[in-house]
């Protein structure tokens, strides 16, 4: 006697997801610093291209800010101190 049960077992896989909690580095507007001091700091401490450099300053000029980069806090905190010590505004949020 045959009593074919066929048994299908269900087995729940547990990924380990990373959360991650992205910040902004916003760059602000002055009436001190210059197009080229922005553009080149931007892309000394940020990697920008300078095209990317160039868009973010006019953002900055027209919208008086500018998100310039995201990320871990652990990683755009010394990004934004370098800014800063270049005399451009700059904060993590």
């Amino acid at each position: 006697m045959d009593f074919g049960h066929n048994y299908e077992e269900e087995v729940e896989v547990l990924e380990e997801v990373e959360i991650v909690d992205n910040k902004s580095l916003v760059v602000y507007n002055d009436d001190v610093n210059t197009f080229d001091h922005v553009i080149n700091t931007l892309v000394k401490v940020c990697q920008h291209t300078v095209e990317q450099a160039e868009q973010c300053a006019w953002i900055i000029h027209y919208k008086g800010k500018c998100i310039v980069k995201t990320g871990s806090f652990k990683e755009l905190k010394p990004k934004q101190e370098a800014i800063c010590e270049k005399g451009i505004d700059a904060r993590v949020h």
